[in-house]
């Protein structure tokens, strides 16, 4: 799908995110009896279920619309997680997408055989506004399982923020029709650099 720049000059498909130099900011909305104790411990412990594939969003605005700014139910409490950027970039390394990429014969096996093998998958969703509206570009959101889940866990977390009150107040400044506040209130995500390697398997633009 092309994209007018002139109208739009937001790459179609590129990771924003918030980041230092070695590390990445990623979004989860869980229940409080998940979220609690990952705060407390900061890693995931149980009842997080480490055989369940979970999904993790460089995008604030995206998590805002996925959790309904954290009131949909199981999604109560919104966590900030940054982790390493090695172990981000280890994820897309050997990641799949989750939808097929092209429609010729020996494109569709190719991605089977990846798909299968693959412990991360990858979607591509359109980014939203501040009113959950889809604007013309899209959002990364990178699912992981087996081996991929262990290494976030055990290997890739730096801190676990609660930034579940920072939803309610840009939400509440936005029900107050103050949409400067609301927008001054949004975490700062620029384009997370990637190298053609990974451009090429995300399908990046």
């Amino acid at each position: 799908m092309a994209t007018d720049n002139s109208v739009n000059p937001q790459p179609y498909r590129a990771i924003r995110a918030k980041s230092t130099p070695s590390t990445i900011t990623v979004y989860q909305a869980f229940s409080p009896k998940i979220a609690q104790p990952a705060l407390s411990a900061q890693k995931f412990v149980p009842p997080f279920s480490r055989t369940r594939m979970t999904w993790i969003k460089p995008s604030f605005l995206w998590m805002a619309y996925r959790c309904g700014w954290a009131t949909k139910p199981n999604q109560e409490r919104v966590l900030a997680i940054e982790i390493t950027r090695e172990g981000f970039e280890w994820a897309l390394k050997r990641s799949c997408l989750s939808h097929l990429p092209g429609h010729l014969d020996h494109e569709r096996d190719k991605w089977r055989q990846t798909l299968q093998n693959s412990p991360v998958r990858v979607q591509w969703d359109p980014e939203r506004d501040l009113w959950h509206r889809p604007l013309g570009y899209r959002s990364i959101q990178i699912g992981l399982s087996g081996e991929a889940v262990d290494r976030y866990i055990d290997e890739w977390i730096v801190s676990i923020t609660d930034v579940t009150d920072l939803m309610g107040d840009i939400k509440g400044a936005l029900d107050n029709g103050d949409v400067e506040k609301a927008t001054g209130l949004l975490p700062v995500e620029c384009d997370y650099p990637i190298s053609e390697e990974l451009r090429d398997i995300l399908r990046a633009t």
